[in-house]
């Protein structure tokens, strides 16, 4: 099983590449492939010949910069995502997009593969408007995914902000199990809130509301039914 990895050089992408257990896989730099030209991704994947895809490329933080460059954030989490699925569809190569939890509203939380969607923030919009397009591509898979770094970078985690952070690394763990199926899967980990998952790990952290630091309109709850995941990894 040849793959090719986009987003080598991110966050999830270096982590993937010390952790990763694949063996046949390449991690092509944005100039040997460059999501935004056509021309060139089709080139790169007739040459390279994958039977899988992993796409992780994309704009993700600081997330204010979806907001302030709309452009930059729909072409490259948007239209990058569309070129990749037509050109999978024409190789018949299999597509895995790695999606947010962010797509979910955020207000009640559990929220299933078949939930309805309402994303809060131009981010969210951006992944959901490349899943999009990976939906129309049968031979594809979404994983709607909440991950963060190890250590947890930041000072301070929310108290009252629920979800399912799960560690870059582990993500990679888990990765083998999932790889061959297709559909939309919900991975992340233990339902908590931000501080609860950061304590564990950092004693010292200081805890505080996300309403006050964010507003009161702020979704509190993006917590996910991992009922699938839990069922495929222990299978």
């Amino acid at each position: 099983m040849k793959i090719i990895f986009t987003g080598g050089s991110g966050r999830f992408g270096e982590v993937f590449k010390k952790k990763t257990n694949f063996k046949d896989i390449l991690f092509p730099t944005k100039k040997e492939l460059d999501i935004l030209n056509f021309k060139k991704i089709q080139k790169y994947l007739f040459k390279n010949k994958p039977d899988i895809l992993i796409h992780a490329a994309g704009l993700s933080r600081p997330m204010d910069i979806h907001e302030k460059q709309i452009n930059l954030s729909i072409d490259n989490n948007i239209i990058g995502t569309c070129n990749l699925v037509k050109v999978c569809k024409k190789l018949k190569i299999k597509l895995v997009y790695l999606s947010t939890s962010y797509v979910y509203p955020g207000s009640k939380g559990n929220y299933k593969e078949t939930s309805p969607l309402l994303p809060y923030n131009n981010y969210a919009w951006s992944k959901l408007g490349g899943e999009c397009a990976v939906q129309m591509y049968k031979n594809s898979l979404i994983l709607r995914i909440c991950m963060t770094e190890k250590p947890f970078i930041h000072k301070f985690a929310f108290k009252d902000l629920i979800t399912n952070f799960i560690f870059h690394e582990d993500v990679v763990k888990i990765f083998p199990k999932l790889i061959q199926k297709r559909g939309i899967i919900n991975l992340g980990g233990k339902t908590n809130s931000v501080y609860a998952f950061a304590k564990k790990f950092n004693k010292n952290i200081k805890g505080i509301k996300a309403k006050k630091l964010l507003g009161k309109k702020i979704p509190l709850n993006h917590s996910m039914n991992l009922k699938k995941l839990r069922e495929i990894i222990n299978d």
